[in-house]
């Protein structure tokens, strides 16, 4: 590439706008690793000190095993509702389809404080306490859009007429959908789980407002923050951000590797 004005401003656009994108990860990384309790310039390190001041916080480990779990199920209620639901509307077509995939859709344009907001006032009239469950539910109701909405757009008509096909030749509409839509569609359902559960894993207002004693890391890190930035808390930070890293380059390589692969073979 020649060295044109041109070329030179859009690698300088490009720079400042990956630096202003992660350099905020960078700082927190880097100081993650300070060797001091304050973690501000200049950079006294490299130390593993509060990883394992981390990994050895009894609480910290608790929010990381409530967060674990409830992303993992979350994620898989919201995995079989929205299959379910982008099914029997995509092959069934029942009336008024278009209201209910509108309605289905809703929640991923609401804020999530007024998602939060609402199951809290719903809890609390039903007298459901406050606890993980509650936490798994608030985030399958935002999960499960984002779910549907992947799974509807991949269902074509070409997948139909395999499915029409199976039906010709005895199988079942259980072994329709085990056995031959499940298996056509099993990019876009990895994608859809590792989505939400990278979305739950993060969420932190809905966390917040339905929970009591029981909290995922998200809450925990801002019962941190409340005594002041320390290490620590970049330590968990970092922490957060690799799994949702590694979770999105898994999602790359298994998923969307796959289709660059089709496509080159296909060439």
């Amino acid at each position: 590439m020649k060295l044109r004005p041109a070329n030179i401003l859009s690698v300088l656009y490009a720079a400042a706008l990956y630096g202003f994108i992660f350099l905020p990860v960078v700082v927190l990384v880097l100081f993650s690793f300070q060797e001091s309790r304050i973690p501000v310039p200049p950079f006294d390190g490299p130390s593993l000190r509060w990883y394992a001041a981390m990994f050895a916080d009894s609480r910290m480990m608790e929010a990381l095993g409530n967060s674990l779990l409830v992303a993992t199920l979350s994620s898989l209620v919201s995995l079989t509702l929205g299959f379910l639901a982008a099914y029997g509307l995509a092959r069934h077509k029942p009336p008024g389809t278009g209201a209910l995939r509108l309605v289905l859709t809703a929640p991923m344009t609401v804020s999530y404080l007024i998602i939060a907001m609402g199951l809290l006032i719903t809890f609390n009239h039903l007298g459901i306490p406050r606890s993980l469950l509650t936490i798994g539910i608030g985030h399958v109701v935002i999960n499960l859009p984002l779910c549907f909405a992947i799974l509807y757009s991949q269902m074509g008509d070409h997948q139909a007429n395999i499915e029409r096909a199976a039906r010709d030749l005895g199988a079942s509409e259980v072994q329709v959908i085990l056995l031959v839509a499940l298996p056509m569609l099993w990019p876009a359902c990895f994608a859809a789980f590792f989505l939400a559960f990278t979305f739950s894993w993060d969420e932190f207002i809905i966390a917040l407002l339905v929970s009591r004693f029981d909290v995922t890391l998200p809450v925990e890190i801002w019962n941190m923050l409340r005594s002041g930035l320390n290490p620590q808390t970049n330590a968990v930070g970092s922490f957060v951000f690799l799994i949702s890293f590694v979770f999105v380059i898994v999602l790359d390589v298994i998923v969307f590797g796959r289709r660059r692969v089709k496509g080159e073979s296909a060439k």
